[in-house]
């Protein structure tokens, strides 16, 4: 981590490496933002090469999304078992295998737990961008709140089926996804909108009642595909241009209703200029 100076207060200038190969600075900036470029995680297509091969054989994107549920299924064995099947461990219980499928579920109940926890500090550890909240701010360190994140991220229960890999897998296919088939319209960017009621204490620069200001969001945030949906979510709506390359989950991508009723999307965060209005 980047500790000097006055940076060691303040976690969203906290950066380790990552795997995409662009330094987290740059990734966290509104330079890129601007400018975006293709991310891939290093080894997550080449070790998968089958999974792509037969993706490039689909036509439609249901061929894709049963694809990728099959082949997450037998590579990681998520298929519940079949009547009479046993699936137990040493105990003689039931395995409880970890999947990204819960991982998102959790997230849709509370971004904030475990489940969270563990989203973030895939993105931590991927994309080099170190969380700023988790049920409170993770100021300085060590704190009560970053001894609670840090045991929600590394809970074994959590990290006992390549979980990580998984989340790589997801990312890319989101990623092969936008580009076939363009879920969110194509280009390079993606118009979404953000409700919050903390906004005051995210800007870095210019002001909320000017309309447009830079906002320092947490390494990983949801977003809403409507200005509608957004307003759910707090009194003021940011609303934004994400590059699409920040995108892990969008609507469409997955035969799943996890966060599907609220338009959800999950992007990696950062710096953003955003347009603010107050509802």
């Amino acid at each position: 981590m980047n500790l000097e100076g006055d940076r060691e207060a303040d976690p969203a200038r906290w950066y380790t490496t990552n795997l995409v190969g662009v330094p987290a600075p740059l990734l966290a900036s509104t330079a890129f933002n601007a400018h975006p470029q293709p991310l891939h995680i290093a080894g997550a297509r080449e070790t998968n090469s089958g999974l792509f091969a037969l993706l490039a054989r689909c036509a439609t994107p249901d061929e894709a999304r049963d694809v990728f549920a099959h082949y997450m299924s037998l590579a990681f064995g998520l298929a519940r078992p079949e009547p009479g099947e046993r699936d137990e461990g040493p105990s003689g219980r039931r395995r409880w295998r970890s999947s990204y499928l819960k991982l998102l579920q959790g997230w849709g109940l509370d971004s904030n737990g475990p489940s969270g926890a563990v989203l973030k500090g895939w993105v931590e550890s991927r994309f080099g961008l170190v969380p700023s909240f988790h049920g409170a701010p993770l100021a300085r360190f060590p704190s009560p709140a970053w001894v609670a994140y840090l045991e929600q991220k590394g809970a074994s229960r959590y990290h006992n089926n390549s979980i990580f890999q998984q989340l790589d897998l997801l990312y890319e296919f989101c990623q092969w996804m936008l580009a076939r088939f363009a879920l969110l319209g194509g280009g390079t960017h993606a118009t979404l909108w953000r409700g919050s009621t903390r906004c005051e204490e995210q800007v870095a620069a210019g002001s909320l009642r000017e309309r447009r200001c830079t906002v320092r969001l947490n390494n990983l945030v949801s977003f809403s595909t409507t200005r509608d949906a957004a307003q759910c979510f707090g009194d003021w709506v940011l609303e934004a241009r994400i590059p699409q390359c920040k995108l892990l989950l969008v609507p469409g991508l997955l035969n799943t209703t996890s966060l599907r009723g609220e338009a959800e999307v999950l992007a990696i965060g950062g710096d953003c200029e955003v347009e603010a209005r107050y509802d």
